[in-house]
């Protein structure tokens, strides 16, 4: 009986080895990603920006409406400068009293030197006159005095013309500071965008910093997705990455790995086991080159979901090469199928 047993024990356990060698070569996952590589699942993103107004004031006109697509220096929205004007008007007018001022100062130069051209003049021919007696001393005093008091009144009208030219500065920094604020009341597109939203309309008041459209930004597309702590420290910044959209599955878009996160985004409360490592992921950001979303705006939507595919760091410090059939072969002009995929979801 322990023959047979034995020879049931043997039996049972190669029937266990083929049926695991069967299941890891004809049941197991065939999708998982093979040793240098990793993927995860994403969506394509952009930034949001929120065009808004530096001062308080009236909306007077709205240039886009919810889809259109503005490039960088566009036109979005206009603000009543009705007032600004006025006090534009009134500026101007300051800053050309301020420079007849000064145009009535350095007159007062011209009069002040005359004067002391003039005193000197006398001040000579009265010490000549001393020194053969025919004026008295007295006299002589009194040319020295206004010849000195002409001196200082020279001093002073420069001193006025200069106090004058500062005004005239001043005022026309008040003046610059007006235009300025009337150049802040034309909002222009910063980049490539779409607008998603307009909170205002044309009449209402807004306050300063009052939001008036926002943009999806289309000069950083990108996808993000997480990557295990097994993974993601053999991620390499600026290394080549690939996404496939689920809307076109047969294409691959280029990527470049433009962020890895310093620090595990979420964290079981107590780390103590292999598996629970393990759970720790790290956000990984790829980037489409800035040349082809520039090429392709209007195919660009956010939302649309995929996978993003990076290569491992080895211990040697290498990358592996992209194997053939890894991904679909890259594309050299954005997916057509993204145009209006998920346009309006997860924005």
């Amino acid at each position: 009986m322990s023959r047979k047993i034995s020879i049931a024990l043997v039996l049972a356990i190669l029937a266990a080895f083929l049926g695991y060698a069967a299941w890891r070569v004809l049941l197991a996952p065939s999708d998982l990603p093979p040793e240098g590589f990793a993927r995860g699942n994403g969506r394509i993103e952009a930034d949001l920006v929120d065009v808004s107004t530096r001062l308080a004031g009236r909306v007077s006109e709205i240039a886009v409406r919810e889809g259109d697509l503005v490039q960088a220096g566009d036109v979005l929205a206009v603000m009543d400068t009705t007032e600004l004007a006025a006090q534009k008007m009134r500026a101007e007018a300051a800053v050309a009293s301020a420079e007849a001022a000064v145009t009535v100062a350095q007159a007062g130069i011209a009069q002040a030197e005359a004067s002391l051209a003039l005193s000197q003049s006398k001040l000579a021919r009265a010490e000549t006159l001393g020194e053969r007696g025919v004026v008295t001393g007295e006299d002589l005093d009194i040319s020295r005095t206004q010849a000195q008091l002409d001196e200082a009144g020279l001093t002073a009208a420069r001193a006025t013309v200069l106090a004058k030219e500062r005004a005239v500065d001043a005022e026309t920094a008040a003046l610059h500071e007006i235009e300025a604020r009337i150049a802040d009341s034309t909002l222009y597109a910063s980049q490539a965008g779409r607008v998603l939203y307009r909170l205002a309309q044309p009449g209402e008041v807004l306050g300063g910093g009052g939001k008036v459209l926002t943009l999806v930004s289309l000069g950083d597309i990108y996808m993000e997705f997480f990557l295990p702590a097994s993974a993601a420290p053999r991620v390499r910044l600026g290394d080549e990455a690939r996404i496939v959209v689920d809307v076109m599955p047969d294409v691959a878009v280029p990527a470049t790995v433009s962020f890895v996160a310093p620090q595990a985004q979420f964290t079981p409360k107590q780390v103590e086991t292999v598996a629970e490592r393990e759970s720790l992921m790290f956000r990984i950001r790829v980037r489409i080159p800035q040349e082809l979303v520039a090429g392709h705006l209007a195919q660009v939507k956010t939302g649309v979901r995929g996978v993003a595919w990076v290569r491992l760091v080895g211990s040697d410090g290498t990358v592996p090469d992209w194997p053939d059939g890894l991904t679909p072969p890259l594309a050299t002009a954005l997916p057509v199928a993204m145009d209006g995929a998920a346009s309006g979801a997860d924005q």
